[in-house]
């Protein structure tokens, strides 16, 4: 990081999976970290982890930084919705004062294994709600606060998935979404310069979580059979989120590909 104080995030979907995860790598190694999603108690089983991750460390371990206190806050949020959008981001700057990284994380894969022309509209636009709508509100709201902070600037990393290069079987809303932010993490990479606002995406590729458990037993495939696939460990992903986070402002990691190595993505699978 490029200065000594106590850094200050948000990280979106932050009770389960990925997000949690990521808000635990980033409160275990100095942090402070708002986090929010649409389950306060899994947001509070959130912190716990964190606070025993905490416990377990010995000073200055495994990268830990010395002489910071990170705290956590915990805010009920759906993405989808902007007046919850705005609250998260009022709370975390009169609890924190500032802003430093935005995690984007909160999404949702919607029904799996409905055929496209049996996709509810319903469905389509509950995905697109929380995936893009929710990125974009989120996105808008750290940018208008590192905008006009002092001192200015932050990063924003969104999550985008292996499904922002190609899809699976299957997946049309989902897929949707993740190509489109791609673009939102351009279009911010590029607005932001004037105000140091950063923007990078890490697209990740079945990392061991609730959402992918089922790929361990089954996938379906595209030459329509059903396979296993292979996992990753997710504090891998965890670690290359802080990685990307705390490189200085006039660096960014615009885009990350972190996957299960055996996964059927490269060549023909």
């Amino acid at each position: 990081m490029d200065d000594h104080r106590t850094k200050i995030a948000i990280v979106t979907g932050a009770g389960s999976g990925i997000g949690r995860a990521v808000a635990v790598e980033l409160l275990r190694t100095g942090w402070s970290v708002t986090l929010a999603g649409r389950r306060a108690e899994r947001l509070e089983e959130t912190a716990a982890l964190a606070r025993a991750a905490l416990a377990d460390a010995s000073p200055g371990a495994d990268g830990e930084p010395a002489g910071k206190e990170s705290t956590s806050l915990c805010v009920r949020t759906d993405v989808s919705r902007p007046e919850e959008v705005a609250a998260l981001f009022a709370a975390t700057r009169n609890h924190f004062g500032r802003l430093d990284l935005l995690f984007n994380n909160a999404g949702t894969f919607g029904p799996g294994g409905v055929p496209f022309e049996e996709l509810p509209y319903e469905a389509w636009r509950h995905v697109i709600g929380t995936n893009l709508d929710g990125a974009f509100l989120c996105a808008q709201a750290a940018y208008r606060q590192m905008k006009e902070q002092d001192p200015q600037g932050g990063r924003i990393i969104n999550n985008g998935s292996i499904s922002a290069h190609t899809p699976r079987p299957r997946s049309a809303a989902y897929t949707a979404t993740k190509h489109a932010l791609t673009g939102l993490t351009k279009s911010l990479s590029l607005d932001g310069r004037p105000y140091r606002i950063v923007c990078g995406q890490i697209d990740i590729g079945n990392a061991a979580t609730d959402m992918t458990s089922p790929m361990t037993t089954g996938a379906l495939q595209a030459n329509g059979e059903v396979a296993a696939e292979p996992v990753m460990d997710v504090g891998d992903v965890a670690r290359t989120v802080r990685h990307m986070a705390e490189l200085p402002l006039e660096a960014n990691v615009q885009f990350a590909t972190v996957l299960a190595s055996g996964m059927p993505y490269v060549g023909r699978g």
